[in-house]
Formats: structure tokens, C-alpha cells, sequence
């Protein structure tokens, strides 16, 4: 950076500006030692928690060496966005509605990816404007970047004993995305910690998939075994899934700090196709074609029509007892998919005496 263009403290007052302007709640600066993170998550890998996402382990230490995915960078441009849709009353009741399906609300808008891609590529070109060419990449949960632990770094929040990152004054609901960067910034200082004593988000998960403070066993968590997972739920989570056919909340439902958690302002965030109040047999009821129509543009297209069916099958075994959800499921019986025929099976025996809990 030419510093008889703009002194680098300058340029970091504009980038917050320019950041907030184009919709970032936050933005804060980073440097790219992540030592800490790393051992961190080479502990996790060797325990096995990150199940059958073999990609996080792929890519090796390009994930928490940012000089090796994108060589040159020197700090790190991190930024959050607010994506909660309605006030958290609404969440925790349709949790007790076991007929009516539940979705992480982070997906029931647009997929997020392009929105903070897009937005992060106008921050970037605000700053060539300014100061010519440089180096940088976006990133917005494309590539094997650590976005927790920089985000942590950039003073954005702390990382939570859900794992999640919280910010004293917003909570958790927001998204991140991140610029790298090979200018020389100044760095922002990380927070001070907030979780104290308070176990709530470990009490609540319904699968027991945190298993100690900050150590999440993705195998367990019921985000993973709805997204994640290719093959079959096993049946010991299946019970404890409930309504919940896209992601799970409720870790950050109860935290403390969500009590500040700000609506979102951007429409694309918001629900599409009634899917915040839609039941389990309407969205059973989908062909494939009507699968991929409405969740065209959504973070959920991401499963596919199976695992979308896969998920129903075991949402409506868990829901109360019920002759129309008791015809839906039979229809399926004969799904040209084991996976779907699978799950079909165990949800009608739901509907006769059975069932156990988590280990």
C-alpha cells in the first residue's frame, strides 16, 4: 500500500464505514496466526467429530494457514451480517408444534453465499478505488477458511461452548464472510469471553452432540445428521430430531446473549414459499420438481429431493398420531430410494409402540 495515498488507520476508518454501509452490522480486521485455532482443529479431526465431512480434513493447513490458500495475505477483512428473520418467540413455538416442520432460519431466505459474496466484492473494489491494485479473495463459507476463530480474532465476538460465535451486543444469528487481504492493516483486538458458568446450550441439545464445553461432535448434531450426512440417520438421534428437518437452533435459542439478537434487515433473509409456517405433510407432499423449484436459490436445495425426504420420513415418526400422516408415509413405501424406503419404514412404526432414546 502506497502510504502517500492514505496512512493504513485511514484506510481501516473507511473500510468500517464502507462495510456498515453496505450492510455488514460488523467489521474488523484480523491478522492470519491461527496456531491456536489449528491445534484446536487437528484435535478435533483426530476424535473423529467431523463424521463424513472428509473436507475438513482435505485441505490439509490451507484451512488455518491463510498465506498457503492465498499467498500474499496479510490480514484479514472479517465481517457479519444479521440473517434472523423473526423474533425468537416464534422459533420456540413452532418447536412445540410437532406437525409443523421446523428450519434453521438462517435457510429459510435466500442462499446467503451470493448476497455476502456480492457484497464483500463491492467492499473490495472500494478499496482498489481508492488505492489501486492489490491482492485479495473473497470468501463466504466457499473454501477452507476458519472464519470462527478469525472473526474471533477481528474482535467480532467469542467463540461459544455451542461453538457458534456470539457477540456481546447481537448474539449469534448472523452470517460471516471474510476478505483476504495482502494490505498491511491495523488489527482489531479480540473480546474478552461472556459464557461464564452458563451451560444452557449444552443442556439443550436434544442429541447431547456437545459433548464438554467448545468440543461439538458434529456426528451427534442434528444440523449434520439433516446436511451433512449422505446415508441413513442413525435411529438412536432419530427420536430426539423431533420437527426439525433442516438444521437445529435451539443451542442458540437459549443462549443468554440472543436476547440481543437483532432482526434482519435484508428481504433476501426472509421466508419464502410460507416455509416458517409450512406443516410436515405439505412439504412431504413435494415431487421433485416442486423440491427444486422452491428451493431453487435456497441454502436447502444443497440436500437434494432424498435427504429432503429422508428428513420428513423421521419428522413425521416423531409427530403425534395421525391417519393422513399414516397414508403419506405409506405412499412412499415403494420410493424407488432405500434411503427414503428406510426411514419411511421406521417412521410408520413410530405410529405403533416403540421408539428408544440417546444412548
Amino acid at each position: 500500500m502506497d502510504p502517500s495515498v492514505i496512512s493504513p488507520d485511514e484506510l481501516k476508518t473507511r473500510i468500517r464505514a464502507w462495510g456498515q454501509a453496505l450492510g455488514f452490522q460488523q467489521v474488523g480486521i484480523a491478522d492470519i496466526d491461527l496456531a491456536a485455532a489449528e491445534q484446536r482443529l487437528q484435535d478435533w479431526l483426530a476424535r473423529g467429530f467431523h463424521g463424513e465431512m472428509d473436507y475438513m480434513a482435505r485441505h490439509g493447513t490451507r484451512r488455518s494457514r491463510p498465506q498457503e490458500l492465498v499467498p500474499g495475505t496479510l490480514r484479514v477483512i472479517s465481517v457479519r451480517m444479521d440473517y434472523l428473520p423473526e423474533p425468537r418467540a416464534n422459533l420456540a413455538a413452532r418447536l412445540e408444534e410437532p406437525g409443523m416442520a421446523f428450519i434453521s432460519r438462517y435457510a429459510l431466505g435466500r442462499d446467503y453465499h451470493k448476497l455476502l459474496r456480492q457484497r464483500l466484492q463491492a467492499l473490495a473494489s472500494r478499496i482498489e478505488a481508492l488505492i489501486g491494485p492489490y491482492g485479495y479473495r473473497v470468501f463466504t463459507d466457499s473454501a477452507p477458511v476458519m472464519e470462527k476463530p478469525l472473526a474471533e480474532k477481528a474482535g467480532l465476538g467469542w467463540i461459544g461452548k455451542h461453538t457458534n460465535l456470539i457477540n456481546r451486543q447481537a448474539g449469534s444469528f448472523f452470517f460471516l464472510g471474510e476478505l483476504y487481504v495482502d494490505l498491511p492493516l491495523p488489527v482489531d483486538a479480540p473480546v474478552t469471553p461472556h459464557c461464564g458458568s452458563c451451560r444452557a446450550c449444552i443442556d439443550i441439545c436434544p442429541t447431547r452432540a456437545i459433548v464438554a464445553p467448545y468440543q461439538l461432535d458434529a456426528r451427534r448434531c442434528i444440523a449434520y445428521l439433516t446436511i451433512e450426512l449422505p446415508g441413513a440417520i442413525p435411529e438412536v438421534f432419530r427420536k430426539p430430531m423431533g420437527n426439525r428437518i433442516y438444521g437445529c437452533d435451539d443451542c442458540q435459542l437459549v443462549c443468554p446473549w440472543n436476547r440481543y439478537a437483532q432482526l434482519t434487515r435484508e428481504a433476501d433473509f426472509l421466508p419464502r414459499h410460507r416455509l416458517d409456517n409450512a406443516t410436515l405433510l405439505e412439504l412431504f407432499a413435494w415431487d421433485e420438481d416442486t423440491f427444486l423449484r422452491r428451493a431453487e436459490g435456497s441454502a436447502i436445495r444443497r440436500i437434494g429431493w432424498l435427504r429432503w425426504l429422508r428428513n420428513l420420513a423421521v419428522a413425521l415418526g416423531n409427530a403425534p398420531p395421525d391417519a393422513a400422516i399414516v397414508e403419506a408415509l405409506r405412499q412412499r413405501l415403494e420410493h424407488p430410494a432405500e434411503l427414503v424406503r428406510e426411514h419411511v419404514r421406521w417412521a410408520l412404526a413410530q405410529h405403533r409402540p416403540s421408539g428408544s432414546g440417546i444412548a
